[in-house]
């Protein structure tokens, strides 16, 4: 039975020649899932299963470590002496899950004094994990950061532009783009019942804030996409070679409306299960234009991505702080 969510191998677009036939395919095939679907998945993305499955390891290690040591990397809302307010470890009892959220490696104690912007800040990962394991991170965020790019560009070949304002719009430091790990514990109860189906929920109906998520989910599965004529769910399938990708409101709002975010949510399961999203984010003082992505002359005017993150980011009660 064919599934709702398309796979779409995209290994033609890891290659210097974007105008060969299958690049072509490819790129006509993403267009097609972020108009229809709004999620699909890629395989032949370049990151090996090896280095995927060793991320997760990594993730596993840390939230199953004692909650002091998890609390070390917690925003000043849950520890008084930390300094960061956004990145880092959030507890259980915000929303039934733990996560992690990590910013670009580029920044440094140093550099990350340099922006006038909140959600840029430094967080010392030495003090809860590893030097191997902030390494192995570090070079995950660097290759699916350089994969989400690679999507963004076939977006931008849809619009006849140079690709050279990907780089207008995605600076590494000054990205938003955020590495995040959510651990699902033994969830004794839901913490929502969608009033749509009666379903029980693990994570709420939503959409990213975004350009791209680019997710890996474990076998345990349990994410759900909603079609946006019926308004029906359909259960991402578990493939262990993919990564599921979606589109985010960034990117609706870019392309005026025509890749719309789509609603998805996670079902209640009581057994302990993780995934690991990147969601892809645009440079803070980049500016939020209509015509950025539109072949009239792009004029930098409009509200800054950091702004609009603001604005995204108030439904979701983690971000409370």
């Amino acid at each position: 039975m064919k599934s709702y969510i398309p796979t779409i191998n995209i290994s033609s677009l890891l290659k210097p020649n974007l105008n060969s036939l299958s690049a072509k395919n490819a790129i006509k095939k993403i267009e097609k899932a972020c108009i229809e679907v709004g999620f699909f998945q890629v395989i032949g993305h370049g990151i090996k299963i090896n280095e995927i499955n060793n991320i997760c390891k990594i993730g596993n290690i840390f939230f199953n470590s004692s909650e002091e040591n998890k609390n070390k990397l917690a925003p000043k809302k849950w520890n008084k002496k930390n300094k960061n307010l956004y990145r880092g470890y959030f507890p259980n009892t915000v929303n039934g899950k733990e996560g992690l959220d990590l910013g670009d490696f580029k920044i440094t104690s140093k550099n990350s004094k340099r922006h006038k912007c909140s959600y840029i800040e430094y967080l010392n990962l030495n003090k809860s994990l590893s030097k191997s394991s902030i390494n192995s991170l570090s070079n995950y965020y660097d290759k699916i950061f350089s994969l989400s790019e690679t999507l963004f560009k076939s977006i931008i070949r849809l619009y006849n532009k140079d690709e050279v304002i990907c780089s207008q719009a995605f600076s590494r430091i000054k990205t938003l783009s955020t590495l995040r790990f959510n651990f699902y514990p033994n969830q004794t109860k839901p913490i929502e019942i969608s009033q749509q189906d009666g379903v029980a929920l693990g994570c709420e109906t939503h959409v990213d804030s975004g350009i791209f998520t680019i997710l890996y989910q474990d076998k345990k599965g349990g994410l759900q996409v909603q079609n946006r004529k019926n308004r029906k769910w359909y259960s991402v399938p578990f493939n262990k070679k993919a990564l599921i990708i979606n589109t985010g409101l960034a990117l609706e709002y870019l392309s005026k409306g025509r890749f719309k975010a789509t609603n998805h949510r996670v079902l209640w399961n009581k057994q302990k299960r993780m995934s690991v999203p990147f969601f892809f984010e645009p440079s803070y003082d980049f500016r939020m234009n209509r015509s950025f992505l539109n072949k009239i002359r792009n004029r930098n005017i409009g509200l800054s991505y950091e702004k609009f993150l603001k604005l995204s980011l108030k439904k979701f009660i983690e971000y409370q702080r």
